[in-house]
């Protein structure tokens, strides 16, 4: 069989069913919001069980590691742009606010990608110290700070910037630059741009 070919649509029904497949379809509307689901609501709909739902979870993390496996060895991450290329595929699953800290060498080059914590829907509470515990370990030079807003707008809340200037501050005092914070959400016909970062909308200068 192409699997290639196939539609969303049949792609699931090899996994669930024909019947959960139109199901799963007609209440979510895409893959993304598939994804988006814990396993305990996919289990909401009749004839998908607890196994059913995890080997659609499964199946949809695979599709996240294999747009991983594209990527260049330690990517370049020097432009906000990159960044958001990086953890677009990542980012857009996520059901709650989360958090990951990317650890870069002098270079600008990814050392490893942390996930530091996720939230609730709209609140996401860090500390400086869980931020740059990874860094200390692998003697990273830079970090980027990048997490979601669920709602798809990327614009930067009052805490949002809060945490950066604390972040900032705590990687001066331990000689570990914030490179930048990226904040992202959603493609939409009124912002085509899914992602904002904080230093180029000017929180990181005083």
């Amino acid at each position: 069989m192409d699997y290639n070919n196939l539609s969303a649509t049949n792609l699931i029904a090899t996994i669930a069913g024909d019947s959960q497949a139109l199901a799963l379809m007609e209440r979510y509307g895409s893959l993304t919001a598939i994804a988006r689901a814990d396993e305990r609501e996919l289990t909401e709909l009749p004839g998908v069980g607890t196994a059913t739902a995890a080997k659609l979870k499964s199946a949809l993390g695979l599709a996240v590691k294999l747009s991983e496996e594209s990527l260049p060895e330690s990517p370049l991450l020097d432009t906000p742009e990159r960044v958001a290329d990086l953890m677009r595929e990542e980012m857009r699953v996520q059901h709650v606010e989360t958090l990951f800290v990317l650890l870069l060498n002098t270079r600008r080059r990814l050392i490893q990608k942390v996930k530091i914590s996720q939230g609730s829907i709209d609140t996401l509470l860090v500390h400086p110290r869980e931020v740059f515990r990874a860094a200390i370990v692998h003697n990273a030079a830079a970090i980027c700070v990048v997490h979601n807003h669920p709602s798809g707008s990327a614009t930067a809340s009052s805490a949002d910037i809060s945490v950066t200037r604390d972040l900032i501050r705590a990687g001066q005092l331990l000689k570990i630059e914030v490179v930048d914070h990226i904040i992202m959400g959603l493609r939409t016909a009124e912002t085509p741009k899914d992602f904002s970062s904080l230093r180029e909308l000017g929180y990181f200068y005083s």
